[in-house]
C-alpha cells in the first residue's frame, strides 16, 4: 500500500517518484530537473551514489535509527535491543559514499524498556525522527548546525535481518534468548522447532533460575499452567505461541491441546 506521504503528496499534486534503484544517472534524473536544495533519506535501503549524493546544494540528510557510529547498517533497532542496549536513538547524518559514516548534525536518544520490541521501538522511533527532522532541518539548511564526524573506533555494524535470523538457539542465556524474542518481533518472529513443525514464541519473559535438564527442554511451571524452557543460563517461561499453520494460542491454551509439549524438547 502507499506509504502516507505518497497519499499526502498525490492529494495535493506534488508528482511521486518511485525507481528501484538509483544507481544510474538516468534514474536520477528527475531529481535534477526538480533541482531540489536537499534530499531527506529515511530507511531507503540503498547506499546513494555520488551522481545524487552531490545534487543538492545542502547534501543528502539521512534519518538513522541508533545513536551513531554505534550500529551503522541495515537493521540497526533489531542489533540495539539484542545486544542489551540500555539506550537508542535519532541522528540526523549529512550522507557521504560510505555506510552511515557521514558526519552528524544531531541526535536524540531514547531509553530502551524491557518490554521493548522491534516494532515498539520502530514506531517511537519514526515519530521521534519526524519531529527531530521538523525542528533542525531549518538550522541545518541555515548552517546553524555544523556536522560532526563519527569517531570511527566506536563503530558497530547492523547487518541486515534475514528470515533464518529468528532461530533461536536454547544454549543462550534467557536473558539474550529474551532480548532476540523481542529484536525479531513482527518481522521475521523468533522460531524453534518441536517434532519438526515450526513454533514461533509470540512472547515470553526470562528468568534467572537453572532447570534441572538439557537446553530445550520443556517444563510446566511452578503453577502448571504453562511451560518454561531450560537455557543455557536461566529459564524461559513461554506466554504465546504459534505452531506452523496454527493461530497464535496463550501458552497455558496451547499445553491443553497438546499436553505431550512437557518433558519433550525444543531443537537449535
Amino acid at each position: 500500500r502507499p506509504s502516507p506521504v505518497k497519499v499526502v503528496a498525490e492529494a495535493a499534486g506534488i508528482p511521486v517518484y518511485q525507481p528501484k534503484s538509483l544507481r544510474s544517472e538516468e534514474a536520477a534524473a528527475p531529481l535534477r530537473a526538480w533541482q531540489p536544495d536537499v534530499i531527506v533519506v529515511a530507511a531507503f535501503g540503498q547506499i546513494l551514489r555520488p551522481h545524487v549524493l552531490d545534487l543538492p546544494p545542502h547534501g543528502c540528510v539521512n534519518v538513522h535509527a541508533s545513536l551513531l557510529p554505534r550500529w551503522r547498517g541495515a537493521s540497526p533497532i533489531q542489533h540495539a535491543l539484542m545486544a542489551g542496549d540500555a539506550e537508542t536513538g535519532i541522528c540526523l547524518m549529512r550522507m557521504d559514499p560510505g555506510l552511515d559514516t557521514g558526519p552528524v548534525y544531531v541526535c536524540q536518544s531514547t531509553a530502551i524498556t524491557a518490554t521493548d520490541t522491534a516494532a515498539t521501538l520502530h514506531d517511537r522511533l519514526a515519530e521521534m525522527g519526524a519531529a527531530l527532522l521538523a525542528e533542525r532541518l531549518d538550522d541545518i539548511l541555515h548552517g546553524r548546525i555544523a556536522p560532526t564526524p563519527q569517531d570511527d573506533a566506536q563503530t558497530t555494524y547492523a547487518p541486515m535481518i534475514k528470515k533464518e535470523d529468528g532461530r533461536i538457539q536454547w544454549t543462550q542465556p534467557a536473558a539474550a534468548i529474551d532480548r532476540h524474542i523481542r529484536a525479531m518481533t513482527p518481522w521475521p518472529g523468533a522460531f524453534t522447532l518441536w517434532q519438526g513443525q515450526v513454533l514461533k514464541i509470540l512472547a515470553a519473559h526470562p528468568s534467572v533460575h537453572d532447570l534441572a535438564g538439557a537446553s530445550g527442554q520443556i517444563f510446566p511451571s511452578k503453577d502448571g499452567q504453562t511451560a518454561v524452557v531450560a537455557t543455557g543460563s536461566g529459564s524461559l517461561h513461554l506466554q504465546t505461541v504459534q505452531l506452523s499453520g496454527k493461530r497464535a494460542l496463550d501458552a497455558a491454551e496451547f499445553l491443553r491441546g497438546r499436553p505431550d509439549f512437557i518433558g519433550s524438547r525444543l531443537e537449535d
